[in-house]
């Protein structure tokens, strides 16, 4: 069974081969996709198998996909631009005779309020009508998203955020990797769709307690307007489009649409999530 990869030249999709392998697949059975070899040099050392494919062409992605039984969607980084990427992938899929996507994607698409969701939902809309078997795995939040916030809190003693007193149920970048392998290499997933949220339920104000341990000097939460928020972000040199996109990700935390009772993420890895704590204490 050949399994593939997009994005595998990404942190999440590093993760997901390296857990692939742990898991037993081997290498040559890896198919990693993505824009520029040279960045995945390490991994064609390693045995595995890196095809180039730009994401805007079809016939690249074709080619890059032949052979493959199961894919690993990542969705994409470029947020505006993942939904015509997203269905070029899909389509070459479907042509190249894939037998099953696992897509990663986020907590309660088809519902979330968030600025990010959309292109999600509807990408979890065009795997539906594809006929491709397929499996949704909605990450949540990245503990790893708070790791610029450790300069910050050095610098100023303080975490920013328009977060409220929501709570944020995170996992590390590993967590989601692990659980994307155990649905590549196991039966019963088809037609699943995985809430994947961590054991952690953090609220602002814990995740500054973390943040103070972790550099030994005391942060505190400073709650801010979200348009303020944005605002701020693009003073530190956040380009404008992603700064509101962070600032209504916080919004929603607030809303607590990035939280989750569920606990899919530890019923597929058999373990108990990474605490932030790990995270940023690396």
């Amino acid at each position: 069974m050949t399994i593939a990869v997009t994005g595998a030249a990404g942190h999440l999709g590093r993760l997901s081969i390296a857990a692939l392998q742990e898991r037993g697949v081997a290498a040559a059975d890896i198919v990693a996709i993505v824009r520029d070899t040279a960045k995945a040099a390490d991994l064609a050392a390693t045995g595995v198998q890196v095809r180039a494919a730009d994401y805007t062409d079809p016939a690249a992605l074709r080619e890059a996909l032949t052979g493959v039984d199961k894919l690993l969607l990542i969705s994409g980084s470029e947020v505006g631009r993942r939904l015509p990427q997203h269905t070029n992938i899909i389509e070459a899929a479907k042509a190249a005779g894939v037998g099953s996507i696992a897509y990663t994607s986020v907590l309660a698409a088809d519902t979330s309020p968030l600025a990010l969701a959309a292109e999600h939902k509807a990408t979890e809309e065009l795997l539906a009508q594809s006929g491709i078997a397929h499996t949704l795995l909605r990450n949540g939040w990245y503990w790893e998203n708070y790791e610029t916030a450790v300069d910050t809190a050095r610098a100023t003693g303080a975490l920013f955020g328009a977060a409220g007193t929501g709570r944020v149920a995170g996992a590390a970048r590993k967590d989601f990797a692990d659980a994307a392998a155990v649905v590549l290499t196991t039966d019963g997933h088809d037609g699943v769709t995985y809430e994947l949220g961590g054991d952690q339920h953090l609220t602002y104000t814990d995740i500054a307690d973390v943040l103070s341990r972790a550099i030994g000097t005391a942060v505190t939460y400073k709650d801010l307007p979200q348009a303020e928020y944005a605002t701020m972000l693009e003073g530190a040199g956040v380009p404008a489009p992603f700064a509101r996109i962070l600032a209504d990700s916080d919004a929603g935390i607030a809303a607590g649409v990035l939280d989750t009772d569920r606990d899919d993420l530890r019923r597929l890895t058999g373990r108990p999530s990474t605490p932030l704590a790990d995270v940023l204490g690396a």
